[in-house]
């Protein structure tokens, strides 16, 4: 077993303040996290010891006693080995004694755990060794308590298909979903964020399964599936439609009326000779702006010319004049 330096890990100088710590591990976990590297072990054990590093410089108590350990965690690994905790360095209280005598008092396993507290996941050896973590025992059981002790644990994160309609992402909605679980049946209520796309997949945090003892619930992951819509279809961030234009207006040029999905009536300039399957943009009338996008997407319109079907008597004579000017041309 080796000593981690967790300082390396996340690529920080040890006299890193709180802020920088958790500026380099949010920008590492970022990178390694396993919803950005499906099926990639080597991110995901990357990101685990990231969580182990942060897990103990965030925490000023365990960065404390990470830092006092230094050039002894040797020893106490053979103390561990050989049984005689009081003489190294976590089996014994830090400082002297108030008689100001050079000896140390002996600490149990349970204080030397609850000094630094559980865990809610996987952990190194090194980790499990000096900082009580679980290394063993089943679910639920916490190592290091000669009792053993329950250990709190997160429950497992769960997944569930949420369908959307189209007009649910543009300004976001709230669900109201049924989870049948171990036989059992519960609501819950989620805020699905504008913007959303299909496939997307939404974190409720605490709505997965119980944890162990005390433990906090696991999350819940919503996986996005969009209903088809009558008249837009989208692509990308950008929404696409298709606008009748009468075949008159088509010729001579003129106004039609265009629906977003909004719900909102814009008016588009059609020019002379406009011809059908033409495109006409209309910006900032697509999907709203998500993360660091400055604005909405776009609507794009596709002119689809109407031909009268049925036409009066009247209409009738007119297109048969235009005919016949067609002829003559």
């Amino acid at each position: 077993m080796d000593f981690k330096d967790y300082y390396a890990t996340l690529g920080v100088a040890k006299t890193a303040s709180a802020k920088e710590i958790k500026q380099a591990f949010r920008k590492l976990a970022r990178k390694f996290h396993p919803d950005v590297n499906p099926g990639d072990k080597a991110a995901e054990a990357r990101f685990k010891e990231l969580n182990e590093a942060n897990e103990v410089l965030s925490d000023p108590e365990k960065r404390q006693k990470y830092e006092e350990l230094g050039a002894n965690w040797r020893m106490y690994e053979q103390a561990q080995r050989s049984g005689t905790a009081g003489a190294h360095p976590f089996g014994a209280q830090w400082g002297r004694p108030q008689d100001g005598s050079r000896g140390f008092r002996t600490m149990s396993e349970d204080e030397v755990s609850q000094m630094f507290g559980g865990d809610d996941g996987p952990f190194s050896d090194f980790f499990s060794t000096f900082f009580g973590g679980p290394a063993g025992g089943g679910p639920g059981q916490r190592r290091g308590g000669r009792g053993g002790a329950p250990r709190t644990t997160k429950g497992r994160d769960m997944e569930h298909e949420i369908e959307l309609d189209l007009e649910d992402t543009l300004r976001g909605t709230v669900q109201r979903l049924g989870i049948r679980q171990d036989g059992a049946h519960r609501n819950v209520e989620v805020r699905i964020p504008a913007g959303v796309t299909d496939g997307s997949r939404v974190r409720v945090s605490g709505e997965g399964e119980p944890g162990g003892g005390s433990g906090a619930r696991g999350d819940l992951y919503l996986r996005v599936k969009l209903r088809p819509h009558g008249k837009f279809e989208r692509k990308g961030r950008d929404l696409y439609a298709k606008v009748r234009v009468a075949a008159p207006t088509a010729v001579v040029g003129g106004e039609t009326e265009v629906l977003t999905l909004a719900g909102k009536s814009l008016r588009l300039k059609i020019p002379p000779g406009t011809q059908n399957g033409q495109v006409f943009r209309l910006r900032g009338h697509g999907m709203p702006h998500t993360g660091k996008d400055s604005e909405a997407a776009d609507l794009y319109a596709t002119v689809d010319i109407a031909i009268p079907q049925g036409p009066s008597n009247e209409e009738r004579t007119h297109w048969e004049a235009l005919a016949a000017l067609e002829k003559k041309s």
